[in-house]
């Protein structure tokens, strides 16, 4: 899923946009984060160094807002129509939160930093809000946890992929 989203930001708006900005705003959005920023960038044929600093950056600048505002967010919109949609939101989310539970901020990582389908800054961010985890703690977590995660993804997409002849 995530290939194929990639691939949509890359054909609609390639053209419109440099790689570097194209790079930076599929880093900044929930499911693709980093992992379809580098993705976007090895597709792009961007060199491995900037695609995962864009990517990086892209991937943590919106993490303190989260922090900060999810809890404050949620509650509002549970005052509104979308209230059964949050609440599945969050239901999802604490699904997803075992590991976190279990090791704390050690899970934080290891939820953030492995690359896997619904795993991820954002994701791990909301979760730590919903634990009510401190902001403090988690923020430095999460950014290891992307770098960790950015490390994972460079290695499959520039290194493996390359060597094998793909791309």
């Amino acid at each position: 899923m995530a290939d194929t989203l990639v691939q949509f930001f890359i054909d609609h708006l390639g053209g419109s946009v440099s790689n570097n900005a194209l790079v930076f705003i599929i880093s900044l959005m929930p499911i693709l984060e980093l992992r379809g920023g580098i993705i976007a960038g090895y597709a792009l044929g961007m060199k491995l160094l900037p695609a995962f600093v864009i990517s990086y950056i892209g991937n943590i600048l919106p993490i303190p807002f989260i922090l900060i505002l999810i809890e404050e967010i949620t509650k509002l919109l549970k005052k509104t129509p979308l209230q059964a949609s949050v609440e599945r939101m969050e239901k999802r989310a604490l699904s997803k939160s075992d590991q976190i539970q279990k090791y704390g901020y050690l899970g934080l990582l290891l939820f953030v930093g492995v690359p896997l389908p619904g795993t991820g800054a954002w994701t791990g961010a909301f979760i730590a809000s919903l634990l009510k985890l401190d902001n403090r703690k988690a923020f430095p977590i999460i950014m290891l946890g992307v770098l960790v995660a950015g490390i994972i993804v460079s290695t499959l997409s520039f290194g493996l992929l390359h060597a094998i002849g793909i791309g």
